[in-house]
């Protein structure tokens, strides 16, 4: 069941400590997924391994550097002179927010790092995330105002309906 209510708000400490909390996951998750990859790749398969891999490396890197720090800019948090807390920052884990989509870029670069040292067609597993984003666009954006009805059209529609009444209220009189 649905709780009733008003839905809860979180406070700024509350919200500071979670976005610290996520933020320090997200931190093992990368680490996690790329001494994975690096240990499999350097170890294991040093020999197999080509210039593409460690492009893909790279790329990876870049991925989880640019989520990561925007995320922990959005958590940024303010505190006053004598160090109280004034903003916890953005929350982090809202439902339907920005952090959402990069928490997402994050655990799905995390899957595809570490299912590529399996077989390396695994990358195209990446083209998930454009794929997810243009449907987000469209979803938002690009569907709801392709689809938009005319405005004149509920003008004339309200005209016709006035012209209605007024030969209504004719007839009665």
């Amino acid at each position: 069941m649905a709780p009733k209510g008003k839905v809860g708000t979180k406070g700024k400490k509350q919200i500071y400590e979670e976005n610290t909390t996520t933020l320090k996951f997200y931190t093992r998750v990368i680490l996690g997924a790329n001494a994975i990859f690096t240990a499999v790749n350097l170890l294991l398969f040093y020999s197999s391994s080509t210039f593409w891999t460690w492009l893909l490396l790279m790329f990876a890197l870049a991925v989880y550097m640019g989520s990561y720090r925007s995320m922990s800019a959005m958590a940024k948090p303010v505190f006053a002179e004598d160090g109280s807390l004034l903003d916890g920052g953005i929350d982090l884990n809202m439902e339907q927010g920005m952090s959402e989509h990069l928490k997402d870029v994050i655990l799905l670069t995390a899957i595809v790092q570490v299912l590529s040292t399996i077989s390396s067609y695994f990358w195209y597993l990446w083209l998930l995330a454009p794929t997810r984003a243009l449907y987000l666009l469209w979803l938002n954006f690009l569907g709801p105002w392709c689809t938009a009805e005319n405005p004149s059209a509920p003008e004339e529609v309200n005209e016709k309906k006035q012209r209605r009444q007024e030969r209504r209220q004719m007839k009665r009189f």
